[in-house]
């Protein structure tokens, strides 16, 4: 009776040995260094339901947390983590994160840029210059200046603007906790923007009231981008997270 009960539980515990290891990701066969910096007034938490849905299918995410100070530091916060992976990097932006990228993307390890309703700035831009002369028409973000040279969205307007498609609480909560964006980033300028070496993808979030979608879809094609539109806020990547993981490993699967 001993020996049959041994030999079940041995038996059980087998199974369960071959279940798990049968149930972890197979490595993904492209890029499989994934590197999310995030845009002004958030932080890189944002990104945490796209790191679980990349990470569940077998990337390695790292999330980059720049400061938003200054443009020179956060470039210089993302090639840290850039040369902290182990092989070729996908490196994402969102928002003024896509400016980062732009500067720090011509880092060797980078092989590929995902735009997520990014600014990609041609050289000599900044995400100042491209929204100093906003289209007659085009939804204004309700910035509002500090006297110590950072920049902030209205709380009460944040929701509408950044992250109208969240739930109430969600939003509420991203408008509490933003981070001041320093003019000092908002006015860094792109010297040599990677896209015009790398290839590059583009998500257009069609709702967008922070970077209208015509803007949007200009960067892209002037990057040369293969772009994907899809219905959602400036905040797509906190709502759509399927649709940004996608496109994301689409790049990473793109062949050479």
């Amino acid at each position: 009776m001993k020996l049959t009960t041994l030999a079940l539980a041995a038996a059980a515990a087998l199974s369960v040995a071959s279940f798990a290891h049968a149930a972890k990701p197979e490595a993904p066969k492209g890029v499989k260094n994934i590197v999310l910096v995030h845009g002004a007034f958030a932080d890189g938490s944002g990104w945490q339901r796209v790191y679980n849905r990349l990470t569940k299918d077998g990337y390695k995410v790292s999330i980059v947390q720049q400061p938003t100070i200054t443009f020179a530091d956060d470039v210089a916060f993302t090639k840290r983590v850039i040369v902290r992976q182990d092989g070729p990097v996908v490196l994402v932006g969102h928002s003024y994160g896509g400016a980062v990228i732009s500067e720090a993307g011509t880092d060797p390890k980078v092989e590929r840029l995902v735009y997520i309703a990014a600014f990609a700035p041609e050289a000599g831009e900044s995400v100042l210059s491209l929204t100093s002369n906003p289209a007659p028409g085009a939804p204004v973000p309700p910035i509002v200046p500090s006297k110590d040279g950072f920049l902030g969205l209205d709380p009460a307007k944040f929701a509408a603007s950044f992250a109208a498609d969240l739930p109430k609480e969600d939003a509420e909560f991203m408008a509490a906790s933003q981070v001041p964006w320093g003019l000092e980033a908002a006015g860094g300028k792109v010297t040599v923007p990677a896209w015009k070496s790398k290839p590059s993808w583009y998500l257009v979030a069609n709702d967008d009231r922070m970077i209208p979608p015509p803007v949007q879809q200009m960067m892209a094609k002037r990057a040369g981008a293969t772009v994907v539109e899809a219905s959602g806020s400036h905040a797509i990547y906190v709502s759509q997270p399927d649709v940004v993981a996608k496109i994301i490993e689409q790049a990473a699967n793109a062949k050479k």
